[in-house]
């Protein structure tokens, strides 16, 4: 990987406060634009290599530049980069969305070159993007996710309830997948009913717990965790596998999809779909959005207003209710 993509990674983390999976989505973009250059070269570095005539961009005999200098950024220009865009639609076939979000991860990058006066002028400034529209949020109804939770709870085994205790507590706080394998036992405050957990850029925010998750949650932590801890009891992670260990991400997602089957419940759901739900329900019921993105932790409020658009019913019966000469 080029120092320079290693710099701007560690400028995400430490400087701007971004979690380790989004470092890790932009390094994946950064890493494969990195090797179209190394495998196409780009407009001024060809430029270049005819004025000299030596056939070279380095010298070094095999066409490509040096992976550790950052001169190969200033070559970028317009062509190799609509070049690349071809080659992501057209030849990989990536959707418009998963292309959007690499040309951002460039342009994030350019805009980072330029500040550290890396390169001279920001090639990606006229750079286009597909236009993406956005993809309202999928959602259970109120009786999918009871179905759902009842699946669980109906397992009997230590792994079932722990299963089930992770899907109640994904609709009852909404909480991300990753926020909710990263909880230790200490982050439960079970006599006053929250959750402390870390966000996107490590963002503290309290999470709160009705009765029934607050319940299951308490059984899970006396009964079933220390059963699947075994001999690991200096363990801290509030979720375990089988063998004591932390879970993962894609334990959870698998989890999901498990339950969702015994459910019969058709529609393919992943935890962000809980998440989607916690949302849209909440409003539903009356739930401010002011309320509604505090509890998400989504730092603008525009990114929440998106269920609004799933709420459409509920928002007119309240503009009915509220407006004088309605």
């Amino acid at each position: 990987m080029d120092r320079t993509i290693s710099s701007f990674l560690q400028h995400l983390i430490v400087e701007k406060g971004f979690s380790r999976n989004t470092s890790d989505a932009y390094r994946n973009d950064l890493g494969q634009f990195w090797e179209f250059l190394q495998d196409h070269g780009s407009g001024r570095s060809k430029e270049h290599t005819a004025e000299n005539g030596n056939g070279h961009t380095n010298g070094n005999g095999n066409g490509h530049t040096n992976g550790n200098s950052a001169s190969l950024w200033e070559t970028v220009d317009i062509n190799i980069l609509n070049l690349y865009i071809e080659d992501l639609r057209v030849r990989k076939g990536y959707r418009d969305t998963t292309t959007a979000r690499k040309v951002a991860s460039i342009k994030s990058f350019f805009g980072f070159l330029l500040e550290n006066s890396l390169i001279t002028e920001d090639p990606t400034e006229s750079l286009g993007s597909p236009r993406v529209g956005r993809t309202l949020p999928k959602f259970l109804p109120e009786e999918d996710v009871t179905t759902l939770l009842d699946a669980a709870y109906k397992s009997g085994t230590n792994e079932g309830q722990r299963d089930a205790v992770i899907m109640e507590l994904l609709y009852a706080t909404g909480l991300r997948v990753g926020e909710l394998v990263s909880l230790n036992v200490q982050d439960a405050d079970l006599s006053e009913s929250y959750i402390r957990c870390l966000g996107k850029g490590s963002k503290e925010r309290i999470v709160h717990l009705y009765p029934k998750a607050l319940e299951e949650l308490r059984r899970y932590l006396k009964q079933a965790r220390v059963a699947l801890l075994g001999h690991r009891r200096t363990e801290q992670s509030m979720f375990v596998n089988h063998r004591g260990e932390r879970l993962t991400r894609q334990w959870v997602w698998t989890i999901l999809k498990t339950y969702a089957q015994k459910a019969g419940i058709s529609q393919n759901i992943t935890p962000h779909t809980l998440r989607h739900s916690f949302a849209t329900h909440l409003l539903q019921n009356g739930a401010s959005l002011r309320h509604v993105q505090e509890l998400l932790g989504h730092s603008s409020i525009s990114t929440t207003q998106v269920y609004t658009h799933l709420t459409d019913g509920h928002v007119q019966q309240e503009y009915v209710k509220s407006h004088p000469r309605a």
